[in-house]
């Protein structure tokens, strides 16, 4: 596994089968988050190999990650959607990989749409932080340590992000429906 830590001293000493490596394990990761948050296949694809080129070009520089090469890969991988969504409005998809038409009742399957679709709309609204937090704890099942050496704050901090990101989509979804049963699940 490639995720604690590389050496840096000499990036040429990094050979292909270790870039390989890192491309391997890293890339699906990074495609569904980028999928996630773009919402488009080729964005998506656009952006792992936007990221490794840019993980690339670092270390020729002699710079790159001073730690954990994932934490970094997603830095990247973020900065780069942050650059696209200053030139467009942001997009969350909760599918996951790829969007395939449900098999079964097209009733249910546009009942989860619509449901999906309320969800992702509510997570739109909430302050980057606590959706990058809530995306990466929830759906990618990252620990707060890995959430927080990615997003660049305490432990604590992605803590607090989540639970005020969660309380934050309970009291939008709540308030759409109209009820005030604090109890539904999200």
């Amino acid at each position: 596994m490639y995720n604690d830590t590389i050496s840096l001293a000499d990036p040429k000493a990094i050979d292909r089968q270790v870039i390989a490596g890192l491309y391997e394990e890293h890339s699906p990761g990074i495609y569904r988050y980028a999928y996630r948050l773009l919402g488009d296949q080729d964005l998506a694809e656009e952006c792992v190999a936007e990221t490794f080129s840019r993980f690339l070009q670092a270390l020729h520089k002699g710079q790159g990650p001073d730690q954990n090469v994932q934490a970094y890969l997603y830095r990247v991988a973020h900065n780069w959607i942050t650059d696209f969504y200053r030139r467009q409005p942001p997009t969350v998809d909760l599918e996951g990989d790829d969007p395939r038409d449900p098999a079964g009742d097209p009733c249910s399957a546009m009942d989860e749409r619509q449901e999906r679709e309320r969800v992702r709309a509510a997570l739109l609204k909430l302050p980057s932080d606590q959706r990058r937090v809530i995306l990466l704890r929830l759906l990618e099942h990252w620990s707060h340590e890995r959430v927080a050496e990615t997003i660049g704050k305490s432990v604590e901090a992605t803590r607090s992000l989540q639970s005020r990101g969660l309380a934050a989509l309970r009291r939008m979804l709540v308030t759409e429906d109209g009820n005030d049963d604090e109890t539904k699940p999200l």
